[in-house]
């Protein structure tokens, strides 16, 4: 999608705002007098109110060169916000996608760039299509709209804001282009490949392939990936934006291409979407993308552990103990629970190479936080109160939410094993994804950390917030971002 920002608005299709009680702005006023009361008469004869993200489209009549109007609902004048705009621009770009309009001029009040910016960034992430693979669409179901104009008080202002925030809503484009992308193309050796292609925003990137991981003792991670004709990968990126010296901080990814459960077959039913078990992977490589492009000045470490799940002859079996690079042992009891096993070794793996100031990892882990949190919040554990705390922060900053779960030792003695250091299974269903962030916090050396997990937001098939696509949302590179511009920047 094409995104521009001019003074005055020139699309075919021409958006302007209006306020709770159908309060008309400055724009849309003055359109109101260009077209003799064309937009108060519609008013009248709808149930528009100007509530946020309401919208009310009318024929453009006579005298006015776009052949559409549109009222843009925003609330309450006094509540408006940058990212109520923002939702608003996204309902407003979902609803004329494929509308025939080619061009959508949107209008905001005043001459605040981060405003104009963000109005941008929600139309811009919700033109987002993944057709890659539709060879029969109609005309009436392909999207018409290609370029998107933000009208603003101060041009300057918001191309100035946009260089901060297009490259987030590019980032988040890339995550989940991963996400949806089908996993007969999507192997680990292709997603590493496709990761090696940031090195073009300036990220140093460097991949492990089973050999290197297998001197480095990586046993956890291998053994997943062990029944995949498809060999495993780790790929390390790396964005030196801060000062020389300083420690960086690190985001650690699961990249599980695809998850047949391994010998623990999954039940047929819905296990296509398993293609998205690496979307943790996808966050992280969209957050470096995303910081690379905004040129962030902090020193920052990407690390995704990329393996396929499959039930080959070679596969791991439950029963099996595998050594991780910790040293640690794990009894596998279900080869099901094979996120942990990857994580384990990529985080022992950040810490020991990197020494992070901190390390955040996120994966698809559990489907028990489903039950816990259902698709509103993502679920963080860490043992890290003030770490934990701006993450919230970030969530509610981004509106990508989280909430804070329970650690504690109760929890642990369900991971011991009496045959290896632990299992990677707690005890029946109960506390399912706290008995996972428990195993996970094993292999972190008291390092400050927190796991995001990530199953209920990261493959969403129900989310009605209009920047989102159906199943691959991209969550977790607007949340980290803000995280980072917010704390860890000089």
């Amino acid at each position: 999608m094409k995104i521009s920002f001019a003074s005055a608005a020139s699309g075919d299709a021409i958006a302007v705002p209006a306020y709770a009680d159908a309060i008309l702005s400055d724009a849309a006023k003055a359109l109101d007098d260009a077209t003799g009361g064309a937009l108060t008469r519609a008013i009248k004869a709808s149930r528009f109110d100007g509530g946020a993200g309401e919208t009310l489209e009318i024929t453009a009549p006579s005298g006015v060169e776009a052949t559409r109007i549109v009222l843009l609902g925003l609330g309450k004048p006094g509540d408006v916000t940058a990212s109520t705009v923002e939702k608003a621009s996204a309902s407003l770009a979902k609803a004329l996608l494929t509308s025939g309009a080619e061009t959508l001029s949107i209008t905001v009040d005043g001459d605040d760039g981060e405003t104009a910016a963000r109005a941008a960034m929600g139309a811009h992430l919700a033109a987002y299509r993944f057709d890659k693979y539709r060879t029969k669409l109609s005309d009436s179901k392909k999207p018409s709209l290609k370029a998107i104009e933000v009208v603003s008080g101060d041009v300057d202002a918001a191309k100035a804001a946009w260089a901060s925030w297009g490259p987030v809503a590019e980032g988040t484009q890339l995550a989940r282009d991963l996400v949806m992308e089908v996993p007969n193309v999507l192997g680990p050796e292709e997603y590493a490949r496709r990761c090696k292609t940031l090195t073009e925003l300036g990220i140093e990137v460097e991949v492990l392939g089973e050999k290197e991981m297998t001197k480095l003792g990586m046993g956890a991670l291998l053994g997943v990936g062990q029944g995949s004709v498809q060999e495993s990968q780790l790929v390390v990126m790396k964005w030196n934006g801060g000062n020389q010296g300083d420690k960086p901080i690190c985001f650690v990814g699961k990249g599980v291409t695809f998850d047949t459960g391994g010998i623990s077959l999954k039940p047929g039913a819905g296990m296509d979407e398993m293609k998205g078990d690496m979307g943790g992977s996808a966050a992280v490589v969209g957050l470096m993308a995303a910081l690379a492009g905004r040129k962030a000045k902090a020193n920052v470490v990407g690390i995704v552990g990329l393996v396929e799940n499959m039930p080959d002859g070679n596969a791991q079996r439950p029963g099996d103990v595998v050594t991780s690079m910790s040293g640690q042992t794990i009894e596998i009891l279900n080869t099901d629970a094979e996120g942990r096993l990857v994580l384990a070794d990529a985080l022992w793996y950040a810490q020991k190479e990197f020494d992070p100031e901190f390390i955040i990892d996120l994966a698809t882990l559990t489907g028990a936080i489903l039950i816990s949190l259902g698709q509103e919040h993502a679920g963080i554990f860490s043992n890290n109160d003030e770490l934990a705390g701006r993450l919230f922060d970030a969530g509610k900053a981004s509106d990508e939410t989280v909430w804070r779960l329970p650690l504690g030792p109760e929890y642990d003695r369900q991971i011991d094993s009496p045959v290896a250091d632990m299992k990677n299974l707690g005890e029946g269903r109960n506390a399912g994804s706290i008995t996972a962030a428990q195993f996970l916090q094993r292999f972190v050396n008291e390092k400050p950390w927190v796991h995001i997990d990530i199953a209920g937001v990261g493959m969403n098939g129900k989310s009605k917030d209009p920047r989102q696509p159906l199943f691959g949302t991209g969550f977790g590179v607007r949340l980290l971002d803000r995280l980072v511009r917010d704390h860890y920047e000089g």
